[in-house]
């Protein structure tokens, strides 16, 4: 399964990239909002993982883009951010996002939210 993670922290990066590739996922990177859209659109992985403070289109923005085209529609985002103010969730998922998750990113959590969205082997 190939996942893009959408970050523009090379720390954040090393850290989440590794950490799914040990659990057995294909990591695509894009570090702006605009270079998320193109390698969405162009490599159609399974799941993105999208940070909402990124340079170019931002996170919320990109999103918007992602859900509004015929070719990227389908794919479930997660908004993965240090964005944890009050009605964030909710603005997120009004954007498009299929999911939230917070920074610092604890793995085991979103591996679950991972999981949940990706299609059951064997079809969906």
């Amino acid at each position: 399964m190939k996942i893009l993670y959408v970050e523009d922290n090379e720390d954040n990066i090393y850290v989440v990239k590794n950490r799914l590739t040990r659990a057995g996922f294909s990591v695509l990177i894009a570090t702006d909002g605009a270079q998320g859209v193109a390698i969405a659109t162009a490599e159609q992985p399974h799941l993105i993982l999208m940070d909402l403070s990124l340079p170019v289109i931002d996170g919320w923005e990109a999103t918007r883009q992602l859900k509004a085209g015929p070719k990227t529609r389908h794919i479930p985002v997660v908004a993965l951010t240090a964005h944890a103010m009050s009605g964030d969730r909710e603005k997120a998922l009004a954007a498009g996002c299929d999911d939230f998750d917070t920074k610092p990113v604890e793995i085991s959590r979103l591996l679950e939210k991972i999981r949940a969205l990706l299609p059951k082997e064997g079809g969906a």
